[in-house]
């Protein structure tokens, strides 16, 4: 099922390494593009349980607000998760080159997106 899904648009985020639509349940990519030498089938379904495990602490905190989107820093990369407002059971997975990254632009970019996905 990976490659069904059309992330093309996302390729022209500045620092742009790759991405993945991930179901949050299963961990399965909807959809990759790019990686490079990183395995986004297998980030993809780590970072599932990264968005679970936030949506677990925020329950047992009793936030009834959502989750915008999750920022992993990392010396080189930034990894960011951002689940869908049309469908919270998946999550647009985008990682970032540090040093060319506008990390703003990007999640900018991200709640645009959403809105030329189609899954019909």
């Amino acid at each position: 099922m990976a490659g069904n899904v059309k992330l093309d648009k996302l390729s022209e985020l500045e620092g742009f390494v790759g991405a993945a639509l991930v179901d949050s349940g299963s961990g399965m990519a909807l959809g990759l593009l790019g990686g490079g030498s990183l395995n986004m089938e297998i980030a993809a379904a780590g970072n599932a349980e990264v968005v679970r495990a936030k949506r677990r602490a925020a329950a047992s905190l009793g936030l009834t607000d959502t989750i915008d989107d999750v920022l992993i820093t990392l010396a080189k990369q930034y990894h960011l998760l951002r689940p869908l407002e049309s469908n919270q059971d998946l999550f647009l997975y985008v990682v970032l080159d540090r040093s060319r990254a506008n990390l703003a632009l990007a999640r900018h970019a991200l709640k645009s997106f959403e809105q030329t996905l189609d899954f019909k």
